[in-house]
């Protein structure tokens, strides 16, 4: 067993990662069992360097609110904006603070300075304005899709679909639609007002005005313009369906939430990869198309990006959904490969060494302090007979599960946080 598990583990490099895929994926995901360790974090930012170096990757996306990533993108592509700027307001759930994430983006935009704009690296937010204590108001996306049909859309048609103020009006103050009570009381949530249904009809509208009116907009846009464009539109239908089941008060209203926030998540990764519907509908590709995009570096929670059903407890109730990686496999299959990552110990949080009959005990007994390891490989050497599933002692970190190791390209094994 031993001689088996050594020949299916490598060191964490590009080339050991790209050895265990079967082809050349768009999206290349990396999760993590924890958040909040700037050890994985290092871990990423290397093997992105790689990545990068080696293998042509040229973007990054990160489980962040996809509308503050757009301040990072501008910064690493073209310097606006100053470093602590971009990461006080560039990153939601505190991964601004992170010493990991700013080293990642001052060497992004080191390697993109003097670089002609279709070699330069770029950075995207795949998450939605959410938050696990509620979620964003939906009018920087509405405004801002808004604003730029306003700019290349004959006024009256857009006009007989809302004007500004119209939006202004129905949004009402944004702290309605911010208020944290609204996540443990449906009855506080705007979601399902007379204002926001007719919010969700107008954004809905104004999507398929975009959509409608595409071959003019490619001619006048840039290419960077229409995608933001249609992030604003995902964004802020994205937001008002969130919103609407926030005031749900049916037993499925938790399902619901974490189901449409992985969607959102989902929607975001086709997107970068260049294989969203939403670009399709507009004639910018074609997802049947060869690939000219070069491939993404995805990275996040593991329970976000595996193939598998998602669980969790909330209330002391289990819930289950297909994440993001899911879904985003379900469409792309062999073009989507996801690399789960596993922990020895978290001594500060109370996870001690793991026992040797889990799938992280077994590799907690070689020398390797990080590695990489085939994981249908191993799921071969193990047999019929899988290790017992490993119980954390800590509620944030979550251990691998041994049933589903063959559903995995490949295992990343830190040793002790």
């Amino acid at each position: 067993m031993a001689t088996d598990i050594k020949d299916v583990t490598h060191a964490v490099d590009a080339a050991a990662v790209m050895a265990l895929l079967r082809g050349r994926p768009r999206l290349l995901a990396l999760g993590e069992p924890t958040h909040g360790e700037d050890a994985l974090l290092d871990v990423r930012n290397e093997l992105f360097r790689q990545l990068v170096e080696q293998e042509g990757y040229r973007t990054i996306t990160i489980e962040s609110d996809c509308m503050r990533g757009l301040l990072v993108d501008d910064y690493v592509t073209t310097g606006a904006g100053t470093l602590d700027q971009v990461m006080e307001q560039g990153f939601s759930h505190g991964w601004g603070a992170s010493a990991a994430n700013r080293a990642l983006v001052r060497w992004m935009r080191t390697f993109n300075d003097g670089r002609p704009a279709a070699d330069r690296l770029r950075f995207a937010g795949f998450d939605g304005p959410l938050e696990i204590t509620g979620a964003e108001s939906p009018r920087e996306a509405l405004t801002a899709l808004h604003g730029y049909l306003s700019a290349r859309v004959d006024t009256d048609l857009l006009d007989a679909t809302c004007t500004l103020d119209t939006l202004d009006r129905l949004l009402g103050p944004d702290d309605r639609w911010t208020n944290p009570a609204a996540m443990t009381d449906p009855s506080r949530s705007v979601g399902q007002s007379a204002d926001a249904t007719e919010l969700r009809l107008l954004a809905d509208d104004l999507v398929a005005l975009l959509d409608a009116q595409g071959p003019h907009l490619i001619a006048t846009s840039s290419p960077d313009d229409g995608d933001r464009a249609r992030l604003y539109g995902r964004t802020a239908t994205g937001l008002l369906r969130y919103h609407y089941w926030m005031a749900d008060t049916s037993p499925s209203r938790m399902t619901r939430l974490v189901s449409l926030r992985d969607r959102m998540m989902a929607d975001n990764l086709l997107a970068v990869a260049g294989a969203d519907a939403d670009a399709a509908a507009v004639g910018a590709v074609d997802p049947a198309a060869p690939v000219d995009r070069a491939p993404v570096l995805v990275h996040a929670h593991n329970g976000h990006l595996q193939r598998n059903k998602s669980t969790m407890r909330m209330g002391g109730l289990p819930v289950e959904w297909w994440s993001a990686g899911a879904i985003v496999s379900a469409q792309l299959g062999e073009e989507y490969a996801f690399l789960a990552t596993a922990l020895g110990t978290i001594r500060h949080k109370g996870v001690d060494s793991p026992p040797r009959d889990t799938v992280e005990g077994l590799l907690y007994a070689g020398p390797e302090g990080c590695s990489v390891i085939d994981a249908r490989g191993l799921a071969a050497a193990l047999g019929d007979s899988p290790p017992a599933p490993r119980v954390s002692p800590w509620f944030g970190y979550a251990p691998l599960a041994p049933a589903h190791l063959a559903d995995i390209e490949g295992i990343v094994f830190v040793k002790d946080v």
